[in-house]
């Protein structure tokens, strides 16, 4: 079920009118936080501070928080939706982003984890386990720029996952030494070959989402028109194949985690056959990220002590590059000096496509949020964490005595 009312479009879109001209924060303002910050830590008053909540209990309760990785990804929703009026520091965040924003009413919050998986995890872990906030009806929309692979999207397109999976967990040989019978140097840990399912699992291997939660994500996200630009549509003339050669769509795929921000067909291929061993066939292997399974391994430990509600989290990764050249490109020259053109739109459809979702929840909390929109998937990690059975993985108790 996609909804529980009929959303009125022209409602949604007119409260987004004054939100989706602006896709930065000024370049002076984001100049200005980071001098106060600087100033805080110099003078000492970073830790243990917080803002005046005038809230009985004098804890914040949001209805929505906006997890972001970088600056870039966080510049977009501050002035927009004004989150600024409260800055509070959060003893455990990231050094580089210490304070978690949010609007006046402190229904929208806001923060910033810091790149790679150990940033992640540590960030959003402080984040969930804070005294300042109530998050236990909180929605988390996980919202960053990722590569992708151009069979499934293309640059300026935002993707919304069911499934993460986290496939740098492997054995890897440096390619000039493998035998001649191996396709790559990532073999999955515990196994003997590329295409065996891993003989040791470590519980981070595949998260699934909810997906009534992220079909109705989507539609919202398909009401909006997306940012292009030519630098962009010029790069994906060069692919001779849709939809890496058609203009920015919004995608129901799959997101992959590794620290490792690697290009080209070969390694590109070695991660798509392995998202869909370890998920059963499940997962497809569409945008590629640094942080999300880091993340929502810290969420389903908070989930199981009842912190947050894991069926409450969106991940939309919009597309700032290939994962792979296209034909007469060499994948050196992907990686490191091809104009892609792809992180402008990226950036700027984080905010359009996400604001969209943001104001949704905003304006039918009572509704339909506030109750809940209930999975008809299992939602949760490879092991069961928070209950049920995985369709994916070996089952709850065997993955659990796979242990290293």
């Amino acid at each position: 079920m996609l909804v529980k009312h009929i959303i009125s479009i022209a409602s949604i879109v007119a409260a987004l009118a004054g939100t989706t001209t602006s896709a930065r924060v000024s370049r002076q303002d984001a100049l200005g936080l980071r001098r106060r910050t600087a100033h805080e830590k110099r003078n000492g008053l970073v830790l243990h501070k917080r803002s005046t909540w005038d809230a009985p209990d004098g804890v914040i309760s949001p209805k929505v928080f906006i997890v972001s990785m970088f600056e870039p990804e966080m510049e977009p929703w501050i002035e927009p939706f004004g989150l600024y009026a409260q800055n509070i520091t959060v003893p455990g965040l990231s050094p580089r982003f210490p304070n978690v924003h949010c609007d006046a009413a402190g229904e929208v919050c806001q923060y910033t984890t810091g790149e790679g998986e150990i940033n992640a995890a540590s960030s959003t872990t402080a984040l969930l386990h804070s005294p300042y906030f109530n998050l236990t009806s909180t929605y988390f929309l996980i919202a960053g720029i990722a590569g992708a692979n151009p069979h499934y999207a293309t640059t300026g397109s935002v993707t919304f996952a069911k499934f993460a999976v986290q496939v740098a967990l492997a054995y890897e040989f440096d390619t000039r030494e493998l035998p001649s019978n191996y396709s790559t140097g990532y073999i999955p840990l515990g196994a003997d070959t590329p295409d065996q399912y891993p003989g040791n699992i470590y519980g981070s291997e595949v998260f699934e989402l909810n997906d009534n939660l992220r079909q109705r994500a989507m539609y919202l996200a398909n009401l909006t028109t997306l940012a292009d630009t030519a630098t962009a549509q010029k790069y994906r003339a060069l692919f001779d194949y849709a939809p890496a050669n058609q203009p920015p769509a919004v995608v129901g795929c799959d997101v992959v985690t590794s620290d490792v921000y690697w290009t080209g067909v070969l390694l590109a291929e070695s991660f798509r056959n392995y998202t869909s061993l370890v998920s059963n066939g499940s997962a497809v292997y569409c945008s590629t990220a640094q942080e999300d399974n880091a993340t929502l391994e810290a969420m389903v430990r908070a989930a199981a002590t009842g912190l947050i509600d894991f069926s409450r989290i969106i991940v939309m990764r919009t597309v700032s590059d290939f994962d792979r050249p296209p034909k007469e490109e060499a994948a050196f020259t992907n990686l490191l000096f091809a104009s892609q053109g792809g992180f402008t739109p990226a950036i700027d459809n984080i905010l359009i496509a996400g604001g969209m979702i943001v104001k949704d929840m905003l304006m039918y909390w009572d509704d339909t949020y506030a109750p809940g929109i209930k999975p008809g998937n299992y939602v949760g990690d490879i092991f069961g964490t928070l209950g049920g059975i995985p369709d994916f993985g070996p089952g709850p108790e065997t993955a659990m005595d796979m242990e290293g």
